[in-house]
């Protein structure tokens, strides 16, 4: 007996010598390790919602963020509008987060159209900003919303039909979702700020942190005092029983035939902004927010993207 005790003290001693790297594995997570000076606010692309039936746009991910210590609000700018209507209305949150917060800035996150709808808000209002980081980011446009727009031209009858019913559908996904102008949605916009015509007149506009070269790999870090980080990847099929995939690979085959990498809905190329940080993760468009309910292949889980992220911010000082 008296050799099984001192088994048991050589062990609760050893445990308690465990070096720090390994502590929160045995006491619980390390509630400092995404605790940024700013908050952290997620941003959604097209179809954004903060949460619907319990459901988050980002699954799982703002709440892993939290328990590791790091203050995160998700978003809710409209469904189906334009980047700078999008905006417009990110602006109004981020200043209902300071002031409940106090805080002086925010870190935007954002995926897919949240990209572009972030960089917008960095440009025009910069004072709000500590850094913007695009996910999957939709900064150059894609060949879906060009194919879509061949089938479907500006000013046309099928255009004016397309409208009518993705405008329907988008004020009452709003209405579940509580988002701010449920009433005042626009397909035939959101089409039009999607197509690569679309984001090229936008990055003229508002050119912060964008590559100079067509697929340019790293744009500036910092622009007016705002930073820039991005990642992405080039997964499509990643899941046989996610549905998703797909879906993306029906994308795939009409979208994207000249063989260039992307995640199914946007191309690699657009994905850059700022300082890269990784953009070949077996990932696809939707497994960059961890949709469908977590399905994915054997990548690194998304959530510790995030979460590594917010440390990055961290120790940036952001």
């Amino acid at each position: 007996m008296s050799i099984t005790l001192r088994g048991l003290c050589a062990a609760l001693i050893l445990c308690a010598t465990t070096s720090q790297a390994h502590a929160w594995w045995w006491f619980g997570k390390d509630k400092s390790y995404a605790d940024t000076r700013y908050p952290i606010v997620l941003v959604g692309g097209i179809i954004a919602f903060d949460d619907i039936a319990g459901i988050d746009y980002f699954y799982g991910i703002a709440d892993d963020m939290r328990d590791y210590g790091a203050e995160v609000y998700e978003s809710n700018v409209s469904a189906l509008q334009s980047n700078e209507y999008r905006g417009e209305e990110l602006i109004v949150q981020i200043e209902n987060y300071l002031a409940v917060t106090g805080a002086e800035k925010v870190n935007l996150i954002a995926h897919s159209q949240g990209s572009p709808t972030s960089r917008y808000v960095a440009a025009v209002r910069p004072d709000l900003i500590a850094s913007v980081t695009s996910v999957h980011g939709e900064n150059r446009g894609t060949a879906v919303a060009d194919v879509i727009r061949g089938v479907v031209p500006e000013g046309s009858i099928t255009e004016g039909l397309a409208n009518s019913i993705g405008n329907a559908f988008g004020a009452l996904w709003e209405s579940l979702s509580g988002g701010p102008n449920p009433g005042d949605q626009s397909t035939r916009d959101v089409l039009a700020a999607s197509t690569t015509e679309g984001l090229a007149a936008f990055n003229q506009r508002y050119p912060q942190a964008m590559p100079t070269s067509a697929c340019g790999t790293s744009g500036q870090h910092t622009v007016n005092g705002v930073r820039y980080w991005s990642w992405g990847g080039d997964g499509v099929h990643t899941n046989l029983f996610d549905p998703f995939d797909s879906l993306l690979v029906t994308v795939t085959q009409f979208a994207f035939s000249n063989g260039e990498a992307h995640d199914g809905v946007l191309p690699l190329c657009g994905m850059y902004l700022g300082k890269p940080i990784r953009h070949n993760y077996n990932h696809n468009h939707a497994d960059a927010i961890r949709q469908l309910f977590g399905l994915m292949g054997w990548e690194t889980d998304p959530k510790t993207l995030y979460r590594n992220h917010a440390n990055r911010l961290k120790n940036a000082g952001l």
